[in-house]
This record gives structure tokens, sequence and C-alpha cells, in this order.
């Protein structure tokens, strides 16, 4: 088959592999049927092919084996499609994906008299399925002849043995690990099973999209990492078919019921949150006019050495947080003052103090290494958590940033350095170990240091604050997205009204958002900006929620003026990666949180999201009946006047409601 007609991109393709077939031999001696086996990747799957060599422009006759199936069948189209299409259409690769996505596939019975000519007897082998069906490969012995492969599907479909004439199947397999994580299996070491690794972030999924009666986003399930790192475009075009799943009771339901199966199967992720019993029911609000924001230029050396003393403590802190986060910092600064922000290093340190404890972080760091480094590999076949964690690491390190000079090429020191940094983590935090989408904390970590040790502790400091994103039962990330919502929906509960009219309202779109703190949406460059601003935990708590809300309030044009539906939202956001101006963003967000704090009647679900002072809610009296006033207390920002008057929301008269004047510190929006 000409290399052009291939419309998937090909990730592995060898020929020379054999199916050896006792079909054709009275005496059962094997016949053997040379083919090509591709690796191909499009659109939402990855795909693995085998034909014969003289069938590989045939696509009239293709074994898929189906999630449904209970075995291996030959699938023939209607004669109505097949004329349809024509020859030529289907002397392609893209037939063949079109025959998978949109023609409906008859099963062909088979008796023992009536079964379909091949020619030659050899298209009946041909097959193929997605990676994704993919439930073990088996080994054959090392010594034993040629190396074969027999993959085992998840429904139990085997099958046939593909025997490698010309070189070994190790590089099938290096190119399957690009996609799915394969161990040895604890009964037999020749099988390789699938995703089998026991990490937390694939058990959060397990978690979070449950599915007990749906096959609800099946490919987010079975590749995590692909599905939500890589990009929400490559769901678009199988989502609905994935949210129905094979039960045929599911299959004529309408497309105004998937927001139900995805509210069934994320246990916890209530965003119609207003109506369940113990929530605050938001209603239409006046947030008032939101004020104009103006970002300053980043802070310079010269800024930060004048608020330093002789000792080398850093003065006038609040003011400096301010600075830094109107304006970023000089990428000369970065490398002391993350140190700072991040919590390395106490802010009322003074050099020495700080000197003595470098040494003994150094010394810390270098014993936990050596614990990993000093574990021999017969320990290790014993452990499989600690080879598991480092299997998944040296994936990742491999991908991770390697556009970016500091990565790029290789053996590069610099994926030496953050592989041995994950790995020691594991030891810091070994319940926790290494999760996939952690080295994208890591690497403008290590970027900015230049220093092992404190690119380490830099990145414990974070990974503190991002524990609950990559704990088993993703709280953490539960509770992030019901807040989104409930933001969003006081900004604008017609836009939120209008997702949820396209089954879109549960916001899982901005998971990636949240999980990596929009590592995969800004460049790289812009992700120090954006990561060094949210680390002075100003103007409010939970931040970086706002700066979703100001993402989606930019999009909203878009999105309701174009009709977007489902699969066009997820892949809208998907493509806004790298394209979206921080300071543009940073500007939005912050006039929503200086819009939100002047706000008269913001509600107390949003004031605890903020973090804003404890609200003193006087509800009316169960009792007596008496209506009391309904007093909402929230601070002013950190950037306004250090005295404010306290805004009462209440059906008294205005002479009623009282003034208190804040302290400078009371005004200060509690951190997170």
């Amino acid at each position: 088959m000409a290399a052009g007609l291939v419309s998937g991109k090909i990730i592995y393709e060898q020929e020379g592999v054999y199916i050896h077939s006792s079909c054709g031999k009275t005496n059962d001696q094997d016949s053997l049927i040379s083919g090509i086996l591709r690796v191909l990747e499009k659109d939402a799957e990855v795909i693995v092919d085998w034909r014969p060599l003289d069938d590989a422009l045939d696509s009239s006759s293709i074994l898929y084996a189906g999630k449904d199936s209970s075995s291996v069948v030959e699938w023939t189209q209607t004669p109505k499609e097949r004329a349809h299409r024509g020859s030529e259409h289907l002397n392609s690769y893209e037939a063949e994906w079109d025959m998978v996505n949109t023609i409906s596939f008859k099963k062909k019975p088979h008796t023992n008299g009536d079964a379909p000519s091949h020619r030659n007897g050899k298209s009946k082998w041909s097959f193929l399925f997605s990676l994704a069906d993919l439930k073990s490969i088996k080994q054959s012995k090392e010594g034993m002849g040629w190396s074969y492969l027999v993959f085992c599907l998840k429904d139990d479909v085997v099958l046939p043995a593909l025997h490698f004439h010309q070189g070994d199947s190790k590089l099938l397999i290096e190119s399957l690990e690009k996609y799915v994580v394969l161990c040895e299996s604890s009964q037999d070491k020749r099988t390789l099973l699938v995703n089998c690794q026991n990490k937390s972030l694939s058990q959060s999924f397990e978690n979070l999209l449950d599915e007990p009666a749906y096959g609800l986003i099946q490919k987010i399930k079975k590749d995590p990492y692909t599905a939500t790192m890589v990009g929400f475009s490559k769901v678009t075009n199988y989502i609905f078919d994935s949210l129905r799943g094979s039960d045929p009771s599911t299959h004529q339901r309408p497309p105004s019921e998937m927001a139900d199966f995805l509210s069934d199967a994320i246990p916890g992720l209530k965003i119609n949150q207003q109506e369940e019993p113990g929530f605050e029911v938001i209603t239409r609000i006046d947030l008032g006019e939101r004020p104009a924001v103006q970002r300053r230029e980043p802070v310079s050396l010269e800024e930060w050495t004048k608020n330093i003393d002789s000792e080398g403590r850093i003065l006038n802190v609040d003011n400096m947080k301010q600075m830094i986060f109107r304006g970023g910092l000089s990428h000369s600064l970065r490398k002391q003052a993350w140190k700072f922000l991040l919590g390395y290093f106490p802010w009322d340190s003074t050099k020495e103090e700080r000197t003595q404890l470098q040494k003994q972080k150094t010394d810390e760091y270098f014993r936990m290494k050596l614990q990993w480094k000093s574990v021999s590999e017969e320990q290790e076949k014993r452990n499989s958590r600690l080879r598991d964690y480092r299997s998944l690491i040296e994936k990742d390190v491999n991908r991770t940033d390697r556009t970016n000079k500091f990565y790029e090429g290789q053996d590069n020191p610099g994926l030496i350095l953050l592989h041995d940094i994950l790995m020691t983590y594991c030891m810091y935090d070994f319940d926790l170990g290494y999760v996939q989408g952690m080295s994208d904390l890591l690497s403008p970590l290590l970027y900015v240091m230049e220093n092992e040790v404190d690119a380490f502790w830099c990145f414990a400091s974070y990974m503190d604050q991002m524990h609950q994103n990559f704990e088993e039962q993703m709280q953490g990330m539960k509770t992030q997205l019901i807040q989104l919502s409930t933001l969003l929906r006081l900004l604008d509960s017609g836009f939120c009204s209008y997702l949820e009219s396209q089954d879109s309202g549960y916001l899982y779109f901005c998971f990636r958002w949240l999980l990596i703190r929009f590592k995969r949406e800004f460049s790289f460059l812009d992700i120090l900006r954006l990561w060094e601003v949210m680390w002075t935990e100003l103007p409010c708590k939970n931040f970086h929620l706002l700066l979703c809300c100001a993402i989606l309030e930019s999009e909203k044009q878009q999105i309701v003026e174009k009709h977007y539906g489902f699969n066009e939202i997820l892949k809208h956001i998907n493509e806004l990666s790298m394209k979206i101006d921080v300071e543009d963003i940073l500007c939005k967000a912050e006039a929503i949180s200086l819009q939100m704090v002047k706000c008269k009647e913001l509600p107390q679900a949003v004031c605890e999201i903020l973090g804003l002072q404890d609200s003193k809610v006087i509800t009316p009296d169960s009792d007596t009946g008496e209506d009391e006033n309904v007093c909402i207390t929230c601070p002013t920002s950190a950037f306004q006047s250090n005295t404010l008057p306290v805004l009462a929301a209440s059906d008294a008269k205005e002479d009623s409601q009282t003034q208190t004047l804040m302290s400078p510190n009371a005004s200060r929006l509690t951190p997170a």
C-alpha cells in the first residue's frame, strides 16, 4: 500500500510479520501468511492493524473486535453503503476509519458449508483493533526461534499469534508504551498487562468517572494522561458514543440527557449544587460595575534589593507581594524570589539562616536520593510500586517540554535531573509517589533554579499546595470544579445555563487547567509569570478559579453565538492552548475579584470560596418568626484603601446600616 494513502499518522510499521496457520495444510504443518503490522494514530484513537501483504489494498474485509463482541468476527458493509463509497474510496486507510466510525455493520453468519471465499484464503486473517481495547500481550520465550506476540482484548478475544521473522517485537512494544503502561503479570512474566499501574491519578479517574451503568468517557478512563493532558480535541469524535456505551437501552436517549449520565457517573460532582440540600441558592445578583485594572512592569533587581535589610531579611513583605502580583518578576530575580514565594525560604529569615537551611536541606535531599539509588535490580524486582514509579517517570520525562532548549535533545542533563528529582520525591512522599502530570509542575522550577536541590525543595513545597489534585479520591479536583461552577454562575448564570443545555455544565473541559495549573495552556515563559503571580496568594484565595472564569468569559461570545454543542465546546477549549494572553487574563481575573469584593450581596458560598472574612449571617429566627438583618461582611481587596466600610445587605432602612472601619490587617484577604 502506498504511504500516501495513509491518512493516519504511522507510529510503527513492520513487514515480515507472519501468521502461522495450519488451516491450509492437511498434515497440520503451518502455512506462513506474510503481512504488514502497523500502529497508527488518528484523531481519537491508536489503531493496531495487521493484514496480509497481498491484501493490503483491500479494505472490503476487516476483522474488528468491538467492545460488545464475544469473538473476532467478520464484518461486512451493507450493499448500499458499499456501492455508495466506490472502489477508489475503499482502497485507502481513510475508508477503514470511516467504516469503523460511521458505517452500520452486520455480523456475517458462518456455517460449516457457507464460509465466504477469500482471495488466497488470506483476507480472513486481517484484523485491526483500538489500543483502548487491548487487555494484555503474551510474549514468546527467549531463544525459541522467531519472537511472537499474542494480543488479548478486553472482551477476552485472543487474536492470532504474530511471528516477527524480520527483527524482533521489542520496537513494537516500545511504540505501544508511548500510549499505554505495560507491566509484567505477577502470575506470568511473559504476559504484559495494559494499564496495570497502581497509580493515584488513574485510580482517581476511576473514582471520578465511575460508570455503574453506562460506558462513560471510555477513552478518558482507559488512558487518562493522554486524554486530559494531551488534548480534549481527541475526545470530540467519539465522546457521545462513549457516553451512551454499549447498553442498547441508552442508544435512543436524547442528547439532553447526557448531563444526567455525567452527574450520575461522577460521584460528588453536582454542578447544579444550589438544588442540593445544604447548598446556598445563588440567584441573579447585580455585581455592580467591574473596575478597570492595569498591570505594572516586572519587579526589578533594584526594587528587590531596596527591600532587603543588612542581615538579608525581606522588608515590607506585603508590599513586595503586591508588586509581584501586579507585574511579576524580572527573570534574573526568579531564582531567588521563588524560594520565598513557595515557602522554601521564610520571608523573615536572614541570609545566614538561609545558608544553614540550604546545607541542611542538601544533606536531607541526598540521603533520600541515595535510598532509591542504592536499590539493587534484585530488590526492585520485589518492589512493584518502585518499579511502576520509575517506569512512569521515565516515560513522562522523555515527553516533558522537549521543545524547550533546556530539555531538548538526547542525553540532556536537564532530563536526568528531572528524572532524579521525581524519583527522590517518591522517597519523600512514598504514599503518593509519582503521578502522571507532576513532571509538568517540576519542569519550570528546575528551569529557573538550575540546581537539583533547590528545585526539589521548591517542588516539594508546590506539591504541598497541589497534593489533593493527585490523591486517589481526587477530592480536591471535585471541590474545585464545584467551586468554579458556583463562581461562574454568579458571574453569568445565562452562560452557565447555555453550557448545561449543551451537556457541558459540569465544566470537565477545565479539568486540565486545574490539574496542573494551566501548564499546557500558556507558553513556557507565560507560565513562569502566571505561577509567580498566583504564588503571592493575592488578591484572594482560589484566584486560579477566577482565572478560569476570565478565560471562559472571554470565550463566551464565540461559544454562544456560534451555537457550539458538546463536541465543539470541548474542541474549542482545547484549541485555546498557547493562544491566551496571560496579561489580559490576569487583568480580567483581578477585575472580577475586585468586582466581587465590592458587591453588597455576595453569597456566603462565594465568600468562603474566595477566602473572604468570615461572614456574619443573621437569618430569620425560626422560633419567633422575627426578621433580622442579613449581614454579609466581606473585606476589600489588598490593593484598595486600608479602610473600607463594611457593606451590609439588608431589608432594613438605610440609616440602620452600620459602617465599621477596618484595620489594615483586616483588609487583607485570607490566604489559601
